[in-house]
């Protein structure tokens, strides 16, 4: 449909000569290449592996997170200290973004 409007429109004098109609023309040609390999990529699927691969990467990185971001008192030589075990709200934040983003 858009080269029978681009010829129309040449025919009308809307496109002045031949050289700019070939230029719109090879620009629809390129247009329609990218989106014919857009739909090549959508027909590939993922492998399995690779989202149980990134799933799993993704929640040890947080776990990690977890335990690696707490607070923890400089203690003096055989003083005993408590482990302070709360949940750093960054990391929380930052673990349901990307949580959130994986599932998507």
């Amino acid at each position: 449909w858009f080269t029978n409007l681009a010829a129309q429109a040449r025919r009308d004098g809307r496109i002045r000569d031949d050289v700019a109609l070939r230029l719109l023309m090879d620009e629809l040609n390129l247009y329609r290449a990218k989106c014919s390999m857009l739909f090549h990529y959508d027909w590939i699927s993922i492998p399995l592996v690779y989202t149980q691969v990134v799933t799993i990467a993704v929640y040890s990185f947080f776990a990690f997170c977890l335990i690696g971001r707490q607070f923890l008192e400089p203690m003096e030589p055989g003083q005993e200290g408590d482990l302070d075990m709360y949940i750093p709200l960054p990391t929380l934040l930052q673990f349901f973004f990307y949580a959130g983003w994986l599932k998507v």
